[in-house]
């Protein structure tokens, strides 16, 4: 039997067996799982309001990660879901899982000239496989505090990784990226999302994914930049062959 993740639930038995993988089989979360362990900065007392909270949203990642039907979802009300980020129009469930987190949590206003990453240019496999190369220890993720519980908790949080990969051009630095947000998320009696609101600053990740030596342009010599990156001592490629772990979270 597949071993469980102890922070993430509905990956297992027999609620999953007609689940939809994106993979054909449930993710593993070792590696980002030691990164988060390693460096977290809260360690919550096992069923604390932070705990469970800081489980839900791991978990609700998983799902739009590695899952394909919005209806084989536990953590959302499909129904009534929307998220809100900075802001913005709400996306429904569907076009939330369409886009993938990083087009839905990156999309912007800014002129397209002004864009360090075009979500319109992305798709949601080209969007995970850009992050997945910058970051391939993972992406972890951690609650800071609760600041109310249900059926509104409003949370503070912070996500970070280890630029070991390239990112658009940009050689990597193996410096720590990491920035930090508030979430307000509306749940029903079954603790399942009917809304997420979620507000930060783009402007913070972007400062260290951008912070590299840019070894190519739109029009950049590849060759050139393939050496450059090979000779970078934080770049390791081998790390990349395991293509179907996202460790985002």
């Amino acid at each position: 039997m597949e071993s469980m993740d102890k922070y993430r639930t509905y990956m297992y038995g027999e609620g999953e067996k007609n689940t939809s993988w994106r993979h054909g089989e449930p993710p593993g979360y070792e590696v980002v799982n030691k990164l988060f362990e390693d460096e977290r900065t809260m360690e919550w007392p096992k069923g604390s309001l932070e705990e469970v909270v800081q489980n839900a949203i791991k978990t609700w990642e998983m799902e739009l990660s590695h899952k394909t039907n919005i209806h084989d979802f536990k953590t959302i009300n499909p129904q009534k879901f929307k998220l809100f980020v900075n802001g913005r129009k709400g996306l429904s469930g569907e076009e939330t899982l369409e886009l993938g987190s990083y087009n839905a949590l990156l999309k912007t206003s800014m002129p397209e000239k002004l864009q360090y990453y075009k979500t319109e240019k992305e798709t949601f496999e080209s969007s995970h496989e850009v992050f997945r190369t910058a970051f391939p220890r993972g992406f972890a993720w951690e609650v800071l505090s609760v600041y109310s519980g249900p059926p509104v908790i409003v949370f503070k949080f912070r996500h970070w990784g280890y630029m070991e990969g390239p990112f658009k051009g940009h050689a990597p630095t193996g410096e720590l990226v990491e920035f930090s947000g508030v979430a307000i998320l509306k749940v029903d009696e079954s603790l399942r999302a009917e809304e997420v609101e979620i507000y930060y600053d783009p402007a913070e990740l972007f400062a260290g994914l951008l912070k590299g030596d840019a070894v190519a342009d739109d029009h950049g010599d590849i060759d050139a930049a393939a050496a450059k990156l090979q000779a970078c001592p934080f770049f390791k490629g081998d790390q990349l062959k395991d293509g179907r772990e996202l460790q985002l979270d």
